[in-house]
């Protein structure tokens, strides 16, 4: 008999391909000891060839065969049902003519592949659909003419495996066909069988049977399956490792041969080197009067300026080396600042610490808040430094201390503001200077948050009206209490809590980034205690002048009324901002001050990158002096100053002072930038 396929199903498994094991001498070529086997096919037009079609199937016609399909095989995809076939109606079976060209086309069947394991099934010619047969049916008798079947070849031979467990019939199962096309007659007896697949036997095949036991198929989708699967995944991280060297960004960063910035040529050998921090030239030729003069007769000579007066001292000589009238007192602003550090630096221990303490009050559950002269305090909770006053003490920290001592229930919280003296405002001060809301300055009392500001992070946010007030009450409420109004705390009363400022180098760095006026007059009445004098306005300006001129400062024209400059009643000659600032910047050993006024440079801003010179030194005409000019800033309406320290190009250091007056705010500041650039640019010699 005739071997065909069926198609494969999902339970169970068919073989992909198999060989025609016909009983009949297969018609056509024979090679490497095989035969294949031609199927003919009609209905062509004569000299035409045609791909085979679909044949007609019929489940009564009591024989069923695959139509030959040569397929290639693919990767495993998920099993889906396999689609009915139609069955045609059953052609009586004819007697095989002699084939007659081109009638007949032959379609050569796939190769075999041989599977250790294969998968077969018989399906039930009677019913409807293909089912498996649980038990071997007796097929009726046909009157067949004898045949004589051809002995098999040893590749031919096989074992038929036992029928597999049955399962429910489905739709989903190929439907058995059999295949009778009109030129060649097949038997209607013939079963559909599958070989299984062995190796070559010397032995003579055993009798097909279709009981006979075997082991139940071994699927071997899923091995196939999982190697699939890793084939991709490995597949899928080559390419995204490769994808991600070709980066230039992971290719720099391991330094991969093509990575842009990889080296084009060798890699130098390594050279020794040695940093050294050099201070500025002292020994080598300083710039000279005439080169200065020279160079800044166009800056200094702009109508932007108005009246200006100024100096340029070389710092490592004392040589003054450009003057132009700056003897002549002219109203200074913020560069007053300048004599009021000066003063602290020369009278004070540069760790001074400015104390707030909480003490036990005369009643039972009451404290007082001892003023102590400390602006700087903030607000902000523990572990957030205050971003104005770097290292400044906080609130929660002496609250915290307070509730750990007081050990009971508070029940009020007064106020101790006796420190300082006089008017919380200066002469020639601006009403609106120190009014509600204003972004300049706020009553001076010795006690307040983070300068009497609403915003702790904001340098131009609104001042409060009364900062000592606000402040208590804030403690209060920490506290679980009420605000108790203002007294006098007894001098042996105890301390519940304490906290400390900055040290004072680090409160007058502050004070000049900012040109924080707050701080600057509370930092005069600090002077003035130092000295023995009223903590007032009067007091701290009559100790800072006394500090400076037991220095050896000549203060000849010297006016103040405050220490922050915000009077329009102050008169300073630039002179004296040049020899304060001269002495700080000398050459250490040189002269005795220089060692307490040193810090002093630390704290003044830098061109274009800090405090009140950081906006500046954009324009092109002075973007030369960016990074190099340290100054300390003065504006009110009409005056512009400026003054601090620069390194020309020969890396001299060079002290200025500049005070213009009758001045616009914006043209001014900026004419006075690019002279001080162009001290920057000048060997001038």
């Amino acid at each position: 008999m005739k071997e065909c396929r069926v198609p494969e199903n999902d339970d169970p498994r068919w073989p992909s391909d198999d060989k025609d094991t016909s009983s009949t001498e297969p018609k056509g070529t024979e090679g490497n000891g095989e035969s294949t086997i031609w199927l003919p096919m009609s209905g062509l037009a004569s000299g035409k060839t045609e791909e085979l079609s679909v044949p007609k199937v019929t489940p009564e016609s009591g024989s069923w065969f695959e139509p030959v399909v040569e397929v290639e095989e693919e990767p495993d995809v998920p099993d889906t049902p396999t689609p009915q076939w139609s069955a045609f109606a059953p052609v009586t079976p004819v007697e095989p003519k002699e084939p007659e060209a081109p009638k007949t086309v032959f379609v050569q069947p796939v190769q075999p592949q041989h599977l250790t394991e294969p998968d077969w099934d018989q399906f039930d010619r009677n019913a409807g659909t293909p089912s498996r047969d649980p038990e071997p049916r007796q097929e009726p008798q046909r009157q067949e003419p004898p045949r004589q079947e051809p002995q098999r070849r040893p590749e031919q031979n096989r074992v038929e495996p036992p029928r597999p467990a049955p399962v429910p019939s489905a739709t989903m199962h190929a439907r058995p066909v059999r295949i009778e096309p009109a030129e060649e007659r097949f038997d209607s007896e013939a079963t559909v069988g599958m070989r299984h697949a062995e190796p070559p036997s010397e032995e003579p095949p055993a009798a097909e049977t279709e009981a006979a036991p075997a082991p139940a198929p071994k699927p071997k989708k899923r091995k196939r399956k999982v190697l699939v699967i890793t084939t991709v995944v490995v597949v899928l991280l080559l390419a995204g490792l490769g994808g991600a060297a070709a980066m230039p960004k992971v290719s720099n960063r391991l330094g991969l041969p093509w990575a842009p910035n990889a080296p084009k040529g060798e890699i130098p050998k390594p050279a020794g080197v040695t940093r050294v921090l050099h201070g500025p030239d002292v020994n080598g030729a300083g710039p000279t009067k005439e080169g200065l003069a020279a160079a800044l007769k166009g800056p200094a000579g702009s109508a932007d300026l108005g009246t200006l007066t100024g100096t340029v001292v070389d710092a490592a000589s004392g040589t003054v080396l450009w003057d132009k009238n700056s003897g002549t007192p002219l109203t200074p602003a913020s560069t007053t600042k300048i004599l009021v550090v000066a003063a602290a630096l020369l009278s004070m221990d540069h760790g001074t610490q400015i104390s707030t303490k909480i003490v036990q009050g005369a009643d039972p559950g009451t404290v007082i808040l001892v003023a102590g002269g400390d602006p700087s305090l903030t607000a902000l909770p523990l572990g957030t430094d205050s971003p104005l006053y770097p290292g400044a003490a906080h609130v929660d920290d002496l609250v915290a201390q307070v509730k750990k001592a007081a050990g009971g229930k508070i029940s009020k919280v007064q106020l101790d503001v006796s420190l300082f003296k006089g008017p919380t405002g200066a002469v020639g001060w601006d009403p609106e200077d120190t009014a509600a809301g204003n972004t300049y300055m706020a009553p001076v009392v010795p006690v307040m948050a983070d300068g009497g500001r609403t915003d702790p992070k904001n340098d131009h946010s609104p001042r409060v009206a009364n900062p000592a007030t606000a402040l208590t009450q804030k403690i209060a409420g920490k506290l679980e209490a009420q605000a108790g109004g203002t007294t006098t705390a007894p001098k042996d009363a105890k301390v519940l809590g304490e906290v400390k400022s900055q040290p004072l180098t680090e409160f007058a760095n502050s004070l000049l980034q900012l040109s924080d006026n707050m701080l600057a007059d509370a930092l005069a009445r600090q002077v003035a205690l130092a000295k023995g004098t009223e903590p007032s306005f009067a007091g701290g300006v009559s100790a800072t002048m006394d500090v400076l001129k037991q220095a050896g400062f000549d203060l000849t024209g010297v006016q103040l009324n405050d220490g922050s400059g915000l009077s329009d009643q102050n008169k300073i000659p630039a002179k004296v901002l040049s020899e304060i600032l001269a002495v700080a910047a000398a050459p250490d050993g040189q002269d005795p001050r220089t060692a307490k006024l040193r810090p002093m440079l630390a704290g003044l801003p830098v061109a274009g990158g800090s405090g009140t010179l950081e906006k500046r030194y954009g324009d092109p005409a002075s973007s030369a002096g960016r990074g190099w000019v340290r100054g300390k800033t003065g504006t009110l309406s009409g005056v512009n100053t400026l003054a601090g320290v620069v390194l020309d190009t020969d890396g001299r250091m060079l002290v200025f002072a500049l005070m213009s007056s009758g001045s616009d705010q914006n043209k001014g500041r900026a004419a006075l930038d690019v002279v001080a650039a162009t001290l920057h640019k000048c060997g001038c010699r």
